[in-house]
């Protein structure tokens, strides 16, 4: 088996039943033989960027895989197909959204894909959950970690969901 890397990745949905989309979304990648789910955090009722849309829930996890960046990335995307994504417009409403934030300590940048992901530390509704689950993990571009990245924000349009 190759060597496994430890990954985050952020889910948001605002489009349809989206807690029953963010939990099948979960299960998928928990049912990948080469994705081992590590954990995952609350779900946070947060407030839409971009043009007018209902608000999000949102949340993290965190995963070890075997698969490379590209082959994860492509998981992902194949995931939020298969629950009704479809890319029409920048920070669009959408059933479902999975971004790769971190992948091990690597820095990406290519046309299809940058990792870390290139505007996590400027959202409170990434970092707040994934200093959740993962507060000690270092956003490799600024070396800091997401717990202080976290605290750098303003983070009021970002609430727990209550059960």
């Amino acid at each position: 088996m190759s060597e496994l890397s430890l990954c985050a990745i952020g889910l948001g949905s605002n489009l349809g039943d989206s807690r029953s989309i963010l939990i099948g979304a979960i299960d998928r990648l928990q049912k990948h033989p080469q994705i081992e789910l590590l954990a995952i955090s609350s779900w946070y009722l947060t407030d839409p960027i971009g043009p007018p849309q209902p608000d999000y829930i949102n949340g993290c996890a965190t995963i070890e895989t075997s698969l490379a960046p590209l082959d994860l990335l492509n998981i992902l995307q194949a995931i939020e197909s298969e629950f009704g994504r479809v890319r029409q417009e920048i920070w669009g409403a959408r059933t479902l959204d999975l971004d790769l934030l971190l992948y091990d300590n690597l820095i990406i940048d290519l046309p299809t894909l940058q990792i870390p992901h290139p505007r996590m530390i400027e959202r409170a509704f990434v970092l707040v959950p994934l200093a959740e689950i993962a507060p000690d993990s270092i956003e490799p571009k600024s070396g800091h970690s997401i717990a202080t990245l976290c605290h750098k924000l303003e983070y009021s349009g970002v609430k727990l969901l209550q059960e």
